[in-house]
């Protein structure tokens, strides 16, 4: 079953936060490639780079930088992993650098008989 780990880090660096160093980001990715469990992930941009678009009901679009809702976390990156069950999933978010400073979210990929 394919899980998509969403990373989310604080929004503004607290002190007490253990922050993930690019060693514990290349260790994970590694683990996780050599475990068999990878589909996809990538690490996104900073906040800073993002555009949001959104269409009314007349289909005119509005497009603003960055995200709208104020939110103490944001999204840096995901994960997509392809394991037995969700306590296995679970496992590999418990693992992830991103849960020490901020959380990571589960979702299960939703599959379509198209």
């Amino acid at each position: 079953m394919k899980y998509m780990l969403l990373i989310n880090a604080p929004a503004e660096e607290a002190p007490e936060c253990d922050v993930p160093t690019f060693e514990d980001w290349a260790a994970y990715d590694k683990a996780v490639r050599e475990a068999g469990v990878f589909v996809a992930g990538e690490s996104l941009a900073d906040l800073t780079t993002a555009t949001a678009v959104r269409v009314d009901s007349s289909g005119g679009r509005t497009v603003t930088d960055g995200p709208f809702a104020e939110t103490r976390e944001v999204l840096g990156g995901f994960y997509v992993i392809d394991v037995p069950d969700l306590d296995v999933a679970l496992d590999w978010a418990a693992r992830c650098p991103g849960a020490r400073a901020g959380s990571v979210v589960i979702r299960p990929v939703a599959e379509f008989d198209v």
